[in-house]
């Protein structure tokens, strides 16, 4: 068992997870504004299609830096118990919020019996849930475990299947949230992120601790090597998955070798996703300059900046519409983020990435000032739920 006060470099900040935390909810807005925008998510057409596909890094880094972030902040208490505690409590609040004011904040809408999202921070909060028990296990056992959860995902699917078909009825709606096994939800509740494999990505993320905490010419090495190399996995097995199947016609391989499943996330998206994220991380460790304190102003408060992003990116589509159209349309984001909108209403990309600018500016200067109050007020205990 790891001893979670043996090495003084644990207690220093680190950089490079704030700063790549950062980056990526920058990326995660251009995506969010999109949805609003009515731009489709795939397309043929290299603009729109990579405006979509570098947001994809976006919820495999927040979930395995949130996993890292837990490993951090138990070497900061030194405390199994208060480590629990906090993401139990932690991890609750969150399911609870994405039911509530974050569905208000997307959809502006009380009309909870017709649709409720279970996205991407009721994920992360039952995630958090699960990983309050799992700390009490090794360190080392836990990294291994993730990563096995990530590999075998799919025996999850046959769960439902082991049961018999009078117990399958009812649990199948329950599985659903676990992994998708292709049985019928609960009615009104639109899931969006299932457990598995997220809870493996977290899990994984708690071990890396580890190595972020370790001997930094070895960190940098041992990052560096595990990047590299779920970059080279990714590229050798996904050029080979990709050329023997059937694509979809008039595609580039190119576009089809990137667009692998995200929901659930394929193993091939996590490679994809995760191995560039940590051979970057010896770079963010170092980085200095002002776009890097940026990123690290948004790192440091991520919850905050993702509830307010998402009202102010829904009222700036207001504002748009209104601005274009002469009428808000608010009845065109009733069940946000899903959405369609005609191709006469969409927005254009620069039209788009104007507004994703504008709304980055407002989040810098909002979140500097709440990231400097809570440096300010160490002893109130709540700010670090948000």
């Amino acid at each position: 068992m790891i001893n979670q006060a043996s090495n003084p470099v644990q207690r220093v900040r680190i950089q490079s997870v704030d700063l790549l935390r950062g980056a990526v909810m920058v990326l995660m807005a251009i995506d969010h504004v999109r949805v609003y925008s009515g731009v489709p998510s795939f397309s043929a057409d290299p603009g729109i299609f990579f405006t979509r596909w570098v947001t994809h890094f976006c919820v495999p880094a927040f979930v395995f830096l949130a996993g890292t972030s837990s490993f951090l902040y138990g070497q900061k208490v030194n405390n199994r118990a208060a480590l629990s505690k906090f993401l139990l409590s932690r991890g609750l609040l969150l399911a609870v919020l994405e039911l509530t004011l974050i569905r208000f904040f997307w959809t502006f809408n009380f009309n909870f019996g017709a649709f409720t999202l279970a996205g991407v921070i009721w994920m992360l909060g039952w995630c958090m849930v699960l990983m309050s028990l799992i700390v009490r296990l090794p360190v080392k056992a836990i990294w291994i475990s993730g990563l096995v959860i990530i590999a075998a995902q799919q025996l999850f699917m046959h769960v439902p299947y082991l049961l018999p078909v009078g117990l399958r009825v009812h649990f199948s709606w329950f599985w659903e949230f676990i992994y998708s096994s292709g049985f019928d939800g609960p009615p009104g509740i639109a899931i969006l992120y299932v457990i598995v494999p997220w809870i493996g990505v977290m899990m994984a993320g708690y071990g890396f601790g580890l190595v972020l905490t370790g001997d930094p010419a070895k960190r940098n090495k041992c990052c560096l090597w595990i990047g590299l190399s779920c970059v080279a996995a990714f590229i050798v097995i996904g050029i080979i998955v990709t050329y023997c199947k059937k694509g979809q016609p008039g595609m580039p391989f190119l576009f089809r070798l990137l667009a692998q499943q995200k929901y659930p996330p394929s193993q091939l998206y996590l490679l994809m996703t995760l191995g560039p994220l940590i051979a970057l991380v010896p770079f963010a460790e170092k980085v200095k300059g002002w776009f890097a304190n940026v990123l690290i102003t948004f790192g440091r408060v991520p919850f905050f900046y993702y509830i307010l992003h998402i009202l102010l990116i829904h009222m700036s589509a207001l504002v748009v519409n209104l601005i274009r159209t002469g009428n808000p349309h608010q009845d065109w984001y009733g069940t946000a983020p899903y959405l369609e909108l005609e191709e006469r209403n969409r927005w254009g990309l620069a039209l788009l990435y104007l507004d994703y600018f504008i709304i980055l500016v407002i989040l810098y200067f909002i979140c500097r000032g709440y990231a400097q109050y809570k440096l300010n007020h160490p002893a109130k205990a709540w700010l670090k739920y948000l």
